[in-house]
């Protein structure tokens, strides 16, 4: 690492910790050359995630969406804050995991839907009934039913 003040890259680390987020260390450098401190940040380099829409267009990977569609459907739901954010955690870390440049929404959808299934029913129909599109109320009672088999399949295999 080059020192700022003289430009020598004879440097040294004197210190070095997490940021809060975990996300990059911080480090404190002394320079030999003119004994001068200075501080870096290393952080992970992440790939550029795009996403293909339905329609084909593409769009930057953006947390926030994720975030906002998953709030509408636990609105007013015994979901807490912590639990969404884990949950969006969750479906960020399979997404990034996938180490593709591009991913389909419909991939991403059925991930949180998947998610939302095991965390709330009430938030998982209201999510399905927006990404599926329902037009009708008996594909709406459909998914109701395949929902209501798949859970009692879990039971069976519970007990």
């Amino acid at each position: 690492m080059r020192c700022p003040f003289c430009n020598s890259d004879n440097t040294s680390v004197v210190d070095s910790r997490p940021v809060e987020d975990s996300n990059a260390i911080r480090r404190r450098r002394k320079c030999e050359a003119c004994s001068k401190r200075f501080t870096t940040y290393e952080k992970i380099e992440t790939i550029p995630v795009i996403v293909v829409k339905k329609d084909k267009n593409r769009e930057q990977y953006d947390r926030a969406k994720i975030e906002a569609g998953i709030l509408r459907a636990c609105h007013k739901r015994p979901v807490s804050a912590a639990q969404i954010s884990e949950l969006v955690d969750s479906v960020e870390t399979e997404v990034f995991n996938c180490e593709e440049k591009e991913v389909k929404s419909s991939f991403i959808g059925e991930l949180i839907m998947k998610k939302l299934r095991g965390l709330d029913p009430v938030a998982y129909v209201r999510f399905a009934s927006v990404y599926r599109e329902f037009t009708d109320v008996d594909t709406f009672m459909d998914e109701l039913r395949q929902f209501q088999k798949s859970k009692g399949k879990n039971k069976e295999k519970e007990a």
